[in-house]
């Protein structure tokens, strides 16, 4: 393979684990707000931020190696 499919794979395979990093702490937090009945859904709205924070982490880190 070469130089460039390597780095697409790899991107690629950070914006998919973005995705499931959010997507997954967001369902959670839909989750404990609706069993909860919260008025407003400030538990969707910490774990979505928590888990963009969380992704981004990631992102940074692995561009850098």
């Amino acid at each position: 393979m070469s130089k460039p499919t390597n780095d697409y794979v790899k991107y690629t395979g950070i914006a998919f684990q973005m995705i499931a990093i959010i997507g997954v702490l967001s369902f959670v937090g839909y989750e404990i707000d609706k069993r909860s009945a919260h008025q407003t859904p400030w538990v969707t709205a910490m774990l979505s931020l928590a888990g963009v924070f969380i992704a981004l982490y990631l992102v940074i880190k692995s561009v850098k190696e």
